[in-house]
């Protein structure tokens, strides 16, 4: 679609506006992908919810009836009912041995919220204290939601909270004080609180089969993010000069996008270029039906439906982005057409090895970027006409 909305260049949006500006095609780019994964997480926002009340529902009326049955009427509380087996009690026992308390969960994430509340509006003057108050009130149900969300579904929702108060903070700050900043500040306060409680929640999981004690996680816990918060500043600063750049090795799209839905939220959708809301309007149906129709089918076809959160990454980033995941979905579905029993045991294994190789080389590569080493091999790949042009500017006499 890029080169069919270029041609629109000095119709619907200024000719002489580079590339990159918002007011070009860059809008269009960033908006529909935004329209995309805006359709995406809300449907799958509602999925979920409805999977999560819906589980609340069975537990809340399978707690109340059993309470209302004796032995003899209740199948689940008769003695002739199958018991736990003993690994399943032994994990119990042991799990619940090492309970963290009430009173300490509670007292934590009140002085968390109090201390975030004190020192956030002098990093971000643009949030007031009390946008950061209302967040903590909120937030408690939120990660409820999401958490028993995930281990129903194993799908975390906390990008979507996120996006729920870039719109509602920016919008209640304005334009005037700063709206864009205080909607991305109160995501990241949002998106921390509530996608915390559900990755505890399966580390928590995780501890209660490997027999770990819940204490022993949450400090393990404690301490990975006490590192976090020292290496992950310290590496922003000073390994990568060109985070965040377009075409850079590390573009960040999604910073991108976040800035993009806060601009929108605080400015309307005047600020877009024209025909640019239709089309978002157009993407965001497209993403909910393409939702529809993935679950509709059954698995056997279902599967081989796109995801639109996958079609919008690559729509903003370009096509390297979708070519690393075609040629590795290739990969598999060749593996399984040769020997699927080794495919379906193996695939996950390969699968999280590649993952690990490349995340642990990021170390490596930071470090020889702090270093100031440069690769000894540069290589880009260009399309027909451009590339014409560089071979004629390099074969000039």
């Amino acid at each position: 679609m890029w080169p069919l909305i270029q041609t629109k260049k000095g119709d619907w949006f200024p000719a002489d506006v580079e590339s990159s500006s918002m007011h070009g095609l860059q809008a269009y780019k960033v908006f529909i992908a935004v329209a995309i994964i805006l359709g995406d997480g809300l449907y799958n926002f509602c999925k979920v919810l409805s999977r999560t009340l819906s589980g609340l529902f069975v537990q809340l009326r399978g707690t109340s009836s059993r309470g209302s049955l004796t032995i003899e009427e209740d199948p689940t509380a008769s003695p002739y009912s199958p018991k736990q087996s003993y690994d399943d009690q032994r994990r119990t026992r042991f799990f619940l041995k090492d309970q963290i308390p009430t009173w300490f969960a509670v007292g934590g994430y009140i002085i968390i919220a109090a201390t975030s509340t004190a020192i956030l509006p002098h990093m971000f003057h643009q949030l007031r204290w009390y946008y950061i108050l209302v967040i903590y009130i909120c937030a408690p149900v939120l990660a409820f939601c999401n958490a028993y969300g995930a281990g129903l579904t194993d799908w975390s929702l906390a990008s979507t909270y996120g996006k729920l108060d870039i719109f509602t903070i920016g919008a209640w700050a304005g334009s005037e004080h700063g709206g864009m900043l205080a909607g991305l500040a109160a995501c990241g306060v949002m998106m921390n609180i509530v996608s915390t409680a559900s990755d505890l929640t399966q580390d928590f999981k995780t501890g209660y089969l490997a027999l770990s004690s819940p204490r022993s996680m949450f400090i393990s816990k404690v301490i990975g993010t006490a590192m976090g918060c020292v290496v992950s500043p310290w590496l922003f600063y000073n390994a990568f000069d060109d985070l965040g750049l377009p075409n850079s090795e590390y573009p960040a799209p999604f910073a991108t996008v976040y800035r993009s839905m806060a601009k929108l939220g605080v400015e309307g959708v005047s600020s877009l270029p024209r025909e640019c809301l239709v089309l978002c309007y157009a993407f965001f149906g497209v993403a909910i039906l393409v939702n529809i129709v993935k679950d509709s089918l059954p698995s056997r076809w279902g599967r081989f439906v796109p995801l639109p959160m996958a079609m919008a990454i690559p729509f903003f980033l370009g096509p390297y982005f979708a070519i690393d995941m075609c040629v590795g979905s290739l990969v598999l579905f060749v593996w399984e057409r040769v020997d699927a029993a080794k495919a379906g045991a193996f695939g996950t294994a390969v699968a999280s090895g590649l993952i690990c190789g490349d995340g642990i080389w990021s170390l490596p590569s930071s470090v020889l970027a702090i270093a100031g080493v440069s690769p000894p091999v540069c290589m880009k790949f260009l399309d027909a006409a451009t590339n014409s042009k560089v071979d004629k500017f390099l074969h000039r006499p």
